[in-house]
């Protein structure tokens, strides 16, 4: 080892400081996840309607794809662990007012800032990462521990959700985040180096009021397309995102400080990266709600089995971005991050195989390769992103990652949605016995969830029988279509990823 590699190896204390940013990192994952069991709790206690329900939910998610561009820019100009604490603080209060929340609409609030105290969270923590851990090798395996948090957060957000709510009321579950943050209050500052840009030029508003206006109906608009199909009104709102987006660039492009620098744009390795983040984001998360609804309403599973199901895949994934790093020191990204894909293949495809009348096994095995496969992408894609940019703008690649990640994520449950939805609409009427009422007939041909509603109230017998049947068997049918779609997408995926980052190097080697 030489004596320059040796100055730039992280000690005791640097590895200290990632398990204090694994705290926030575990915290944002982990929100989401506890929300969806605690939900129907809410719903009952604030006497929230279905549509309070959904802000309840989707608010969250708005406003940390919204902010996470300008979160990590800020990072930049003002300091990346003064953006953390003032998350941190922000993200503890939000929770408390959120957990004691006596109106639907202060809990959307408080939920609102937990979603903006998440957007200044992530990007700090991954740019932070980068201050600290200068070896590639050490980065690439703290980043892989960073990534890891996320799915951490998936595994335990439905366990530790599930048993508080059987023993205390459903603001308990937003209480956990408070004490993650007070440590990193108390450690953060003593444990975490301050970084800004010193280059850094002032804050332009507008910008951030168009970069808001892009991505939050973006957001919005794919979320209201994977619930109510292509109706006129998510469309307009998604066209009215496009034109902010466009009017967005065009400024960044006269600016000599922008918010969001696109000429980062023209590193090839960057757009590629980013590109198959956004990808296997938006399939992966998109065959992952079928997966869950697949567990539960064809194999009725509750949704505490249904999440103790996916714990396998969740276990490998953790796995998978432990051991990539280690692999990367030796195989090249081009044929790490293509293996990987072709292994998440491998469980698209495993899919096809799981039935009406199948157990879960099938279902558990895809996922579980799904999994193992997104190890090298997910975990070394970040790092590739941010070596691709000056170190002055590592908070903006971490925002950019992040906010590909979170669109990739909305963008999958619209269009694999409709995938899905019109491979079931497609099918289920030749399932539907002449003598059905016209009422059940309509509830039965809009998802597999209504008709499985609808059938309860008929009485036991051939025609329930054969309804609820052939409502699975049409569900199963868009499952299918929706994984030979991901299947053939990540193959393209992979291939665009060999012939467009072959060049580059195994991490930690330079030639």
């Amino acid at each position: 080892m030489t004596a320059t590699s040796d100055r730039l190896r992280a000690g005791r204390r640097e590895w200290a400081g990632l398990a204090v940013l694994a705290l926030p990192t575990l915290m944002v994952s982990l929100d989401t996840f506890v929300m969806l069991l605690a939900l129907p709790h809410i719903g009952a206690d604030l006497s929230a309607d279905s549509t309070q329900q959904l802000w309840i939910m989707d608010i969250y998610g708005f406003m940390v794809g919204g902010f996470l561009i300008t979160a990590g820019n800020l990072g930049d100009r003002f300091g990346r662990r003064k953006l953390l604490l003032i998350g941190g603080a922000l993200f503890g209060v939000a929770s408390v007012l959120a957990a004691y929340s006596t109106s639907p609409l202060m809990l959307i609030a408080a939920r609102a800032a937990l979603g903006i105290a998440g957007a200044a969270l992530t990007p700090s923590t991954l740019s932070l990462i980068t201050t600290m851990f200068r070896d590639p090798k050490q980065r690439a395996s703290a980043i892989g521990i960073w990534a890891g948090c996320f799915t951490v957060g998936a595994i335990i957000g439905p366990l530790v959700g599930g048993i508080m709510l059987d023993r205390f009321w459903w603001g308990s579950v937003l209480l956990l985040g408070v004490p993650a943050m007070v440590l990193l209050l108390v450690f953060g500052p003593v444990l975490l180096p301050e970084y800004r840009n010193p280059a850094a030029g002032r804050l332009d508003l507008p910008s951030v009021a168009l970069s808001l206006a892009a991505i939050l109906p973006f957001i919005h608009g794919l979320k209201e397309i994977a619930r109510n199909g292509w109706a006129p009104v998510p469309v307009a709102i998604l066209a009215a995102a496009v034109v902010f987006g466009v009017v967005f660039a065009r400024r960044q492009l006269r600016l000599t400080d922008p918010l969001l620098d696109l000429r980062l744009f023209t590193t090839r390795s960057l757009t590629i990266t980013l590109g198959g983040m956004l990808m296997y984001t938006m399939l992966s998360g998109g065959t992952m709600v079928f997966v869950a609804l697949y567990l539960q309403l064809v194999n009725g599973l509750s949704p505490l089995r249904s999440g103790l199901a996916l714990a396998p895949g969740m276990a490998v994934a953790v796995i998978s971005f432990q051991l990539s790093p280690l692999l990367a020191r030796r195989i090249r990204p081009a044929y790490l991050f293509a293996g990987g894909l072709a292994v998440a293949v491998t469980g698209m495809l495993t899919f096809t195989l799981a039935g009406a009348g199948d157990g879960p096994a099938l279902a558990i095995l895809g996922f579980c390769l799904t999994s193992l496969g997104s190890g090298p992408l997910v975990s070394l894609g970040v790092n590739l992103v941010i070596d691709a940019v000056p170190p002055g703008k590592a908070g903006s690649a971490a925002g950019l990652a992040q906010t590909a990640n979170e669109c990739g994520y909305a963008l999958g449950i619209a269009l694999l949605g409709s995938v899905g939805a019109f491979a079931y609409r497609s099918q289920i009427p030749n399932g539907i016995p002449a003598e059905t009422p016209a009422s059940v007939a309509h509830a039965v041909s809009d998802s597999l969830a209504t008709a499985l509603a609808a059938v309860q109230a008929l009485p036991d017998g051939p025609l329930r029988t054969a309804l609820a049947a052939a409502a699975r068997s049409s569900f199963v049918s868009g499952f299918h279509a929706v994984s030979i779609l991901s299947a053939v997408l990540l193959a393209a995926t992979a291939v665009l990823i060999l012939l467009g980052l072959r060049h580059l190097p195994p991490i930690g080697r330079s030639e």
